[in-house]
């Protein structure tokens, strides 16, 4: 049978076109279900999986990679198993005029499994896997420490984590099946109930530059 696996992406050069080039039915999103149960299936066992031909079922693969929807093809490894028992989500203030000199010392950190720039308090946070809570604390205080673009960092230790997707679709969404209950209006006896309420701080000037050329 032909695995589907290996090799990068004839399309790598086109990622981020999702809906542009390519425009995504239902089969399209069949599919991409079936290779995040199984990334190794083979063009066969896909097609049956989906109900169409393995012609189709080629077809459309190679159109998903080619369009850059399917991006590459990876291992997913047990990070305990092999040697890094300890994760932590590292919050990060940094200099607003040295954002590109924070991105290439990052660059060079590769404990750093992963870094979004974020609105709030923190300018990025960085998530790190380490085989122990001393490295956590030499990576942190030492080498993140001293980088000049750092300015402050606050570090948050994960213990368990519960649920990790490879990716998610639209077609994960969960339907709606009754309307919601209204809410009773509150009466002279009952605790009005607060509305929760979320804060956006616009990113300041320069945080653009994280994703910009070095």
């Amino acid at each position: 049978m032909t695995e589907m696996s290996g090799g990068s992406s004839r399309g790598g050069g086109l990622a981020g076109r999702i809906g542009i080039g390519l425009q995504l039915d239902a089969v399209h999103m069949k599919i991409l279900q079936v290779l995040r149960e199984n990334g190794r299936i083979s063009v066969a066992a896909l097609a049956e999986r989906v109900g169409i031909s393995r012609a189709s079922a080629y077809t459309r693969f190679e159109a998903l990679r080619a369009d850059g929807v399917i991006k590459r093809f990876t291992a997913e490894v047990d990070h305990v198993r092999a040697g890094l028992g300890i994760t932590a989500l590292v919050f990060v203030t940094v200099r607003q005029q040295m954002w590109k000199q924070f991105r290439a010392q990052l660059a060079q950190m590769p404990e750093v499994e992963y870094c979004a720039i974020t609105t709030g308090q923190h300018d990025a946070m960085i998530q790190i896997r380490m085989p122990d809570v001393a490295s956590v604390h030499t990576l942190v205080t030492e080498r993140l420490a001293g980088i000049p673009a750092v300015k402050a960092t606050e570090t948050v230790f994960i213990l368990d984590e519960v649920l990790k997707r490879p990716y998610v679709l639209p077609s994960d969404r969960t339907p709606r099946r009754h309307p919601p209950t209204p809410t009773p209006p509150p009466t002279e006896t009952s605790t009005p109930i607060p509305l929760g309420k979320m804060r956006f701080v616009g990113a300041a000037e320069g945080r653009t530059d994280l994703r910009g050329d070095t």
